[in-house]
C-alpha cells in the first residue's frame, strides 16, 4: 500500500492494520464504514492476496464498505446467507469510558448497528480525539427518520430537550439521504447522563428508524495516537 508521510494518515493505517490482524481464517466479518475502517478493509484484502488469510466473507454496512471490499478483493455475503457474524470492525465518532459510542457521522449507523450488535466480537477503531468523558460532549446524536415523519419527530425530540438539525448535503442541494432513503437529524443534548435509556427513548418515537447511540456492544477499542511524530496503537 502507499505509505504517506502524514503522521495522522499513518496512524489511521496502523489502527486499521491492527484490527485486520484480529481476523482469523474462515471468519464472517462485519465491514464498517469510515476512513479508518477503510484501511482495515484494504489490509484484509492484502492478507487474502498474500495467502495469510483464507476463506473469509464480509458483510458491508454501507455502499462505501461494499465498494471498498470489491476493490480490495474481499468476498461479500449478506445477512440472509449467514447465521452469525464472527467479528465486526467499525469506527466511532465518540467513545466514553464505558465503551459506549456515538456513531453515524457517515449516516450509516442503522446498518452498522444491525451488523455490529450481531457480531460475536465488535472491534472499534478510533483516534484518540474520539475519546470523551461523556457522550454528546463533541458530537451530536444522529437520528435516522423516514421523510414523512420529519416534522413530528423533530417536535418530539425538542420535547425531550434535544436540539435537532436536519443534516444537509455537501456539494448537493438538499438534505443527506441515507442508504435506506431516509433523512438524518443531528441532535444536540446539553447532557447525556443515561445513554442506555436515551437510545431506547429516541427509537420509540414513531418515524425514527434508528439512532447513533451504541451501548453495551463494544468488546475491544483500538485507539490510534501520534506521539513524537510516530503512530501508536493502544487498546482500551
Amino acid at each position: 500500500m502507499t505509505v504517506s508521510a502524514d503522521p495522522v494518515t499513518l496512524m489511521k493505517q496502523e489502527v486499521g492494520k491492527a484490527a485486520a490482524a484480529l481476523v482469523k481464517s474462515g471468519s464472517i466479518v462485519g465491514l464498517g464504514t469510515g476512513s479508518t475502517t477503510a484501511y482495515t478493509i484494504q489490509y484484509l484484502g492484502d492478507r487474502l492476496k498474500s495467502g495469510e488469510l483464507t476463506d473469509i466473507v464480509g458483510i458491508p454496512t454501507s455502499f462505501q464498505s461494499e465498494v471498498l471490499a470489491k476493490q480490495y478483493g474481499v468476498p461479500l455475503t449478506t445477512l440472509d446467507a449467514v447465521d452469525h457474524i464472527d467479528i465486526a470492525i467499525d469506527g466511532a465518532d465518540e467513545v466514553d469510558p464505558q465503551k459506549n459510542l456515538i456513531k453515524g457521522g457517515g449516516a450509516a449507523h442503522t446498518r452498522e448497528k444491525v451488523v455490529d450488535y450481531l457480531a460475536n466480537q465488535f472491534v472499534v477503531v478510533v483516534d484518540s480525539g474520539k475519546l470523551v468523558d461523556r457522550l454528546g460532549s463533541v458530537f451530536a446524536v444522529p437520528v435516522e427518520v423516514i421523510p414523512m415523519a420529519i416534522t413530528p419527530v423533530t417536535n418530539a425530540i425538542k420535547q425531550l430537550g434535544g436540539k435537532p438539525e436536519l443534516r444537509m448535503g455537501v456539494k448537493k442541494a438538499g438534505p443527506v439521504i441515507t442508504d435506506q432513503g431516509n433523512f438524518v437529524l443531528d441532535v444536540r443534548f446539553d447532557s447525556i447522563d443515561d445513554p442506555v435509556n436515551l437510545e431506547k427513548t429516541l427509537n420509540n418515537i414513531p418515524g425514527v428508524l434508528e439512532n447513533g447511540i451504541f451501548v453495551n456492544c463494544a468488546d475491544i477499542v483500538l485507539v490510534g495516537e501520534v506521539k513524537d511524530g510516530q503512530p501508536l496503537v493502544r487498546q482500551l
